[in-house]
C-alpha cells in the first residue's frame, strides 16, 4: 500500500493553523495527508517520523515568525529530510524583504501573505502549482522494510535471506554509499546503532536483530492461536506444505512450524524445471508462494521463526516442545525438516561464512554479483540451477567439480543449456583446500585432483552444493534414525518386535510412520527416500492417509 504524500502546515499561531489546515483539507485532503505543528522542533521531529516510516512530503508551509526557530530557519533544515518538497513561507507584510532574499538565496519556493483569504484567489492557485510541479517527478518511495549495513556483513546475508523466503519486501542501503541510509540513522536518534539496522514500515527500528525478533514486529506469526490440534507439521518445505494442505483439506485441524521460512530448500531454487505442470519451469519461491495461499485457502495455521526441540506422549496425545519453552499438543506429527546443506570445511571458510561464501542458491546475492568472478562448488541439480540463474549477473561462472562431467548428477535438460551459455565454464578434477579474504571473499586455493598442482584463482563469491544433511540431532531420543542422521520409517525399522515402541500392540507401523505410534516422517528426512520435489511433494501427500488410519484404529 502507497500512502498519500504529506502536506505539513506549522504556525505557533493555533487559531491561524486550524484555518490553515481547514483550507488545504478541503482543498487537498482526498489526495494528501495534511498534518500540523504548532513549532520548528515539533515539526522537525515529525519529519523524521515520516522519513522513518518512508513517507513522502509534497509541501511544507511555515510562519516565519516562530518563538526559538523562524519559518526560514526550519524550511532550510527540512531540505536535510525533504529536498524535493516544495517550502512556502508565511509572512506579515514587513517580512516580505526577508522572503525575497531566501527565494533567491535558499531553497524556498513561495511566500504567501497573511491573511490569504480568500483562499480560491490567494492560497489555492499558488499551491496548486507548487504541488503539480511536485507531482511531476514525484516516485512513490519503497513501502517495505529497510535494511542499513555495510555490504560485508553476516547478519545482512541473513536477515535479507530471512525477508526474501518469508516473501517480506525489502529494500538494502548501504551505509558506505547511500546517503539516505545515514539520514535514516540520524532520524533514529541511536547514540550507537549496531548495524545491520532494520526499518520497519511503521518506523520501528531494530538493531541487529533475529529472525525472530524481525518475525515478531513485522507481523509474522510466531504463536499459535490454539493449544491442541489433530496435526502438527513440523517443516515447512515442500513436503510439509503438501501434508499441510491434504490434511486440511481433508478436516484435520493443521497448524505447520517452520524455523526459517516456507519452502525448504526448493525455495531457494532460482528455477525447477521438471516439476509437472509447469512447462516453462517454476522458481522455488513462486511455488512456495501458490502452496502457502493454497494451504491457508484450507485453514492451515502457519507458525515461522519457531523451532520445535522436542516431542513426548502422554497417552495417545503427542506434546511438542519449542525453543521459546512453550508447547503444544496434537493427535499426530508429520516431521518434514527436509536437509539442510553441507558446510565447506577448509581454512578460512566459517570466517567467510555470508561474507563470499553462500550454501544454497542465495538467490537475495545474485544481483550484487552483477560484474564479478563466481564459483560454484558442486555438480547436481541445485548448481546447475544456480549457475544458469547467476550467469545472467556475473561476468563469469566456474562450476568445480571433482568428477569429469556433470552427467553422473544432473539432469540433462540443465546440461544443456550450460553447455549453451557462454559465461558458464566448467573446471572438473577441482577440489577447493583454502579460501582467503579479509573482509570478504578475495580468492580460492583450487587443487587439481590428477596433478595435486594448486591455484589461487580470483573470487567475489563461492556458492557451495556439497551434498546435505538432514540435521537431526534434536531427534536422538524421540524417534529410531540411521547412522547418518535420517529417520526410520515403516519397513526401514528393525523387525524385532523388542526395538518397536510400546503402542503399537498387534499391528506394523504405516509406510511412513516412524518407531514412535503418531509420529510420520516424509520427504528428505526420512531414510531412503528420493530427493526430488515432486517426490517430496508425494510423501507429504500420502501421509495424510496413514494419519486417517492412525486416528481412526490406532
Amino acid at each position: 500500500m502507497i500512502d498519500n504524500p504529506v502536506l505539513l502546515v506549522v504556525d505557533d499561531d493555533l487559531g491561524v493553523l486550524k484555518v490553515l489546515e481547514r483550507d488545504l483539507r478541503g482543498q487537498y485532503g482526498g489526495r494528501f495527508r495534511i498534518l500540523r505543528s504548532q513549532s520548528g522542533e515539533q515539526a522537525l521531529d515529525i519529519l523524521e517520523r515520516i522519513e522513518l516510516r518512508s513517507e513522502s512530503l509534497a509541501l511544507i508551509v511555515a510562519d516565519q515568525r516562530m518563538p526559538k526557530m523562524t519559518g526560514l530557519e526550519l524550511l532550510e533544515r527540512s531540505s536535510t529530510f525533504f529536498p524535493q518538497a516544495k517550502r512556502v513561507l508565511l509572512t506579515a507584510y514587513t517580512d516580505t524583504e526577508a522572503a525575497i532574499r531566501a527565494i533567491n538565496e535558499t531553497k524556498l519556493d513561495y511566500y504567501l501573505l497573511k491573511p490569504w483569504e480568500p483562499p480560491e484567489d490567494k492560497l489555492y492557485p499558488v499551491l496548486d502549482d507548487l504541488i503539480d510541479d511536485w507531482l511531476a517527478s514525484y516516485r512513490p518511495l519503497f513501502k517495505g522494510i529497510r535494511i542499513i549495513s555495510c555490504r560485508w556483513s553476516q547478519s545482512l546475508h541473513r536477515i535479507k535471506d530471512f525477508l526474501a523466503r518469508n516473501h517480506l519486501p525489502y529494500q538494502w542501503l548501504d551505509i558506505e554509499q547511500d546517503i539516505d541510509a545515514q539520514h535514516l540513522i540520524d532520524a533514529s536518534h541511536l547514540i550507537a546503532p549496531q548495524l545491520p539496522l532494520v526499518i520497519l514500515s511503521n518506523g520501528t527500528v531494530l538493531q541487529d536483530p533475529t529472525n525472530l525478533e524481525i518475525a515478531e514486529k513485522a507481523g509474522l506469526k510466531t504463536q499459535a492461536d490454539e493449544s491442541f490440534y489433530d496435526l502438527i507439521i513440523v517443516g515447512a518445505g515442500p513436503t510439509g506444505l503438501a501434508a499441510a494442505v491434504y490434511g486440511a483439506s481433508e478436516g484435520l485441524h493443521t497448524l505447520l512450524i517452520d524455523k526459517e521460512a516456507p519452502g525448504g530448500q526448493a525455495g531457494t531454487s532460482s528455477r525447477i524445471e521438471n516439476y509437472l505442470g509447469f512447462p516453462k519451469g517454476v522458481t522455488g519461491a513462486e511455488l512456495a508462494r501458490r502452496a502457502i495461499a493454497q494451504a491457508k485457502r484450507f485453514g492451515v495455521e502457519f507458525l515461522t521463526s519457531q523451532e520445535v526441540t522436542n516431542i513426548c506422549t502422554e497417552g495417545r496425545y503427542k506434546i511438542v516442545f519449542m525453543s521459546d519453552g512453550s508447547y503444544l499438543y496434537c493427535h499426530s506429527v508429520v516431521l518434514a525438516t527436509g536437509v539442510s546443506y553441507r558446510t565447506l570445511t577448509v581454512p578460512g571458510a566459517d570466517q567467510l561464512d555470508g561474507l563470499g561464501i553462500y550454501y544454497g542458491a542465495a538467490m537475495t546475492e545474485a544481483f550484487s554479483c552483477t560484474g564479478q568472478d563466481v564459483y560454484i562448488l558442486g555438480g547436481a541439480n541445485s548448481a546447475g540451477q544456480a549457475a544458469l540463474c547467476l550467469a545472467k549477473y556475473a561476468r563469469q561462472v566456474t562450476i568445480l567439480l571433482r568428477g569429469d562431467s556433470l552427467s553422473k548428477r544432473m539432469s540433462q535438460y540443465l546440461i544443456d543449456q550450460i553447455n549453451l551459455t557462454e559465461k558458464i565454464a566448467l573446471r572438473p578434477h577441482s577440489q577447493i583446500v583454502e579460501v582467503k579474504g579479509e573482509r570478504s571473499l578475495e580468492s580460492l586455493l583450487v587443487k587439481d585432483l590428477y596433478t595435486e598442482a594448486t591455484e589461487a584463482v580470483p573470487a567475489q563469491a563461492l556458492f557451495v552444493f556439497i551434498g546435505a544433511t538432514p540435521r537431526t540431532e534434536w531427534l536422538e531420543d524421540v524417534v529410531a534414525r540411521n547412522e547418518e542422521g535420517y529417520v526410520l520409517t515403516g519397513p526401514c525399522l528393525p523387525t524385532s518386535k523388542t526395538a518397536i515402541r510400546d503402542g503399537y500392540f498387534d499391528r506394523e507401523p504405516y509406510l511412513l510412520e516412524t518407531d514412535l505410534p503418531g509420529v510420520f516422517a516424509a520427504g528428505d528426512v526420512r531414510a531412503n527416500s528420493v530427493k526430488r520435489v515432486a517426490s517430496a511433494v508425494g510423501e507429504g501427500s500420502i501421509v495424510v492417509q496413514f494419519i486417517h488410519r492412525y486416528l481412526e484404529k490406532g
